[in-house]
């Protein structure tokens, strides 16, 4: 069943404070032709549920305006934008299936609900959502940054190299506290 208050929460959040040109047609296309609002955030750990991203994305959202509003570094419309979209990537990614499982109980197996991997378009993790994102509004060099590097050392590219990850961290403090506030949703409120 979908918990229609997160949905709302974050159309609120949304429309608040994204002004942007384009930000309209993103948000039809997200809510028309993507999954967002009901898929999953990962298949079995954080938000490994419906509606798992965009509880996980709102998570993020109140974790990094929290951090933004001791600093008052960054608008609400840059903190909206790298929160709520940062994870676009994983809209029309997942999809539910079922697999068996042996009941430890009754030692029978049986059909559970599942989420696995169908990417459409495997273009990569950060740098899918930056693309995603800017074919409908701009993204500013840090916002489009740190949305690419929110995974940080996780990312597959940054473990070949590290030096882009270390790099961004030191040239752009958006990216640390987007990159800290998605750990922090992922592994201290949704890990639980």
């Amino acid at each position: 069943m979908i918990n229609s208050e997160n949905k709302e929460r974050f159309l609120d959040i949304y429309n608040r404070n994204i002004k942007r040109a384009g930000a309209d047609r993103l948000l039809e296309w997200m809510d028309n032709r993507t999954d967002f609002f009901t898929a999953p955030a990962s298949t079995k750990f954080h938000g490994a549920c419906k509606e798992g991203l965009v509880i996980h994305s709102l998570n993020v959202y109140d974790i990094l305006k929290k951090r933004n509003d001791e600093s008052k570094a960054y608008s609400d419309e840059t903190m909206a934008i790298v929160a709520l979209l940062h994870d676009l990537c994983k809209a029309n990614f997942y999809k539910e299936t079922t697999r068996n499982v042996k009941n430890d109980i009754t030692g029978q197996w049986e059909r559970v609900p599942y989420y696995s991997i169908d990417d459409p378009y495997p273009y990569g993790h950060g740098e899918k959502s930056v693309f995603l994102i800017e074919r409908f509004l701009r993204l500013t060099p840090e916002e489009a940054i740190s949305i690419r590097w929110h995974m940080g050392g996780f990312d597959e590219s940054a473990r070949s190299g590290g030096y882009n990850v270390g790099n961004t961290f030191n040239k752009y403090p958006l990216a640390v506290m987007l990159h800290v506030s998605d750990l922090e949703a992922t592994y201290l409120l949704e890990n639980k």
